[in-house]
């Protein structure tokens, strides 16, 4: 068995597709949150004076209610900082707010996690075909996988706004297979949470997690996978395993 890698399926033979979620899996972007939404809730304040003051977030905190897009996130957001009636109707505001800030940080105080690069770069090598599928916005996606140099190694990119449907629905790892003209079975998904795990499932893909990442704050042992590996490289590793002697 590889080092750092503890699995429930042993045979990736066949898979000839991959998809990788960025946000926690890739790129290390919790700093960027934090500072993003924390220059929201302060100009959201000088919008709305009479709402007096939010209190920043510990990043901790916003980590916590990542994952499902940026509508979920900022409604998260303001409901732990307003009242019902007050978080409602802000919305409109803090999302307008948080898109423009974020634009302007983006990737600032991002990272790309050790054995990003070496593992897509093994699989590109070996004739996977890679796909990046996100529900970060894809004005938010594009921008950070060039920063980072990660672009190059994506055939696809969609992004949480690319389709009405995004993860944890199948719909938009589905609309993958149908691009690359693979099956699901011969697919498999790289992710961080619960999200990945369940589109994946759903779509009928194999899937591997990485424990890094954020899942909403819960520990990603405790989701139904087919394994954990500690980097992306190794499950690259993995999948070269199989790949002598079948492809």
């Amino acid at each position: 068995m590889t080092e750092g890698v503890f699995l429930r399926r042993n045979d990736w033979r066949g898979i000839e597709g991959v998809i990788v979620d960025l946000d926690g899996t890739m790129v290390d972007t919790a700093g960027d949150f934090h500072a993003s939404i924390n220059a929201m809730l302060l100009a959201l304040g000088r919008q709305h004076p009479n709402l007096g003051p939010a209190a920043p977030m510990s990043e901790a905190e916003i980590v916590s209610y990542v994952g499902k897009g940026s509508e979920n996130l900022i409604r998260r957001v303001l409901d732990a900082r307003f009242s019902p009636l007050h978080a409602n109707s802000l919305f409109a505001d803090a999302y307008a707010l948080y898109d423009r800030e974020y634009i302007r940080i983006n990737g600032q105080f991002s990272q790309v996690y050790p054995g990003v690069r070496e593992g897509l770069a093994a699989m590109k090598a070996a004739g996977l075909r890679l796909a990046c599928v996100t529900n970060k916005p894809y004005s938010f996606t594009e921008p950070l996988l060039a920063k980072t140099g990660l672009a190059q190694y994506f055939e696809l990119v969609y992004g949480g706004d690319a389709f009405p449907l995004r993860k944890p629905d199948p719909f938009p790892l589905l609309k993958v297979a149908d691009a690359f003209g693979l099956e699901p079975s011969a697919m498999a998904a790289l992710g961080d949470s619960e999200n990945d795990a369940q589109a994946a499932r759903a779509a009928g893909m194999g899937v591997l997690l990485v424990p890094y990442g954020y899942n909403h704050g819960n520990p990603v042992q405790a989701v139904d996978a087919d394994g954990i590996v500690d980097s992306i490289a190794h499950a690259a590793a993995l999948f070269a395993a199989h790949w002598a002697g079948h492809r």
